[in-house]
């Protein structure tokens, strides 16, 4: 495999753009799955995720040859390569921190379950919302958390709490073992170096939309 189609890291590990672009190609697969799809094009994927076509096939022809000129890739056999490449085979226990609307909402969402991550646990503070039903599974007391987290093997967390409670939580989870924290506040989390933080924000995604739109 020529180093000038695959940008690496080091060794075998790839660097951040390849599997941000990749995460971003197996969402795109899965809707199509989901839409009834069985073949998609790079051009295809380059309209949902405004990644040039040309990146697309040379990012994936790196790893082999997975689709046809003119006919493209087939949607169910691309998504188990890429999978394979990400190392996200298999079936992921995360858990959810936060049993409000965007807990709620979050956890009847079947944007993790696509992907193979199961909701495995949910906690909250509040001793109202303890021991109530959330997606099939009820609300957890977060001081159990410690527990749980490492009877259930979980390594991710939710969180979707309010801003102010967030390093706390995130400091209760790291301690725990967890090693990959989503993070649905705005809060600045600060995280030991081997614990990776990923932040998602509506508002920082319009931003970079209406940027775009407007130039």
């Amino acid at each position: 495999m020529s180093p000038e189609n695959v940008e690496r890291a080091s060794g075998d590990r790839l660097t951040v753009g390849v599997a941000a672009r990749l995460s971003q190609y197996l969402r795109v697969l899965t809707q199509a799955k989901k839409m009834g799809k069985e073949g998609i094009s790079s051009q295809e994927i380059s309209e949902y995720t405004n990644i040039n076509a040309t990146q697309i096939r040379r990012d994936l022809s790196g790893f082999g040859k997975f689709g046809k000129r003119g006919v493209g890739y087939n949607v169910d056999a691309l998504s188990g390569e890429i999978r394979k490449i990400l190392r996200t085979q298999g079936q992921h226990n995360i858990a959810l921190f936060g049993a409000g609307r965007l807990g709620q909402a979050v956890a009847s969402s079947s944007v993790f379950a696509d992907h193979g991550f199961n909701i495995a646990a949910a906690f909250d503070t509040d001793s109202d919302k303890v021991g109530q039903p959330i997606d099939g599974m009820q609300v957890l007391d977060y001081e159990s958390l410690t527990n749980v987290i490492r009877e259930k093997n979980i390594i991710v967390a939710v969180l979707a709490v309010p801003g102010e409670a967030a390093q706390q939580v995130a400091d209760d989870v790291v301690h725990a073992g967890v090693k990959i924290i989503f993070n649905y506040t705005d809060a600045l989390l600060h995280v030991p170096a081997d614990v990776a933080v990923h932040t998602t924000s509506p508002a920082v995604e319009l931003l970079y939309a209406l940027y775009f739109y407007l130039a």
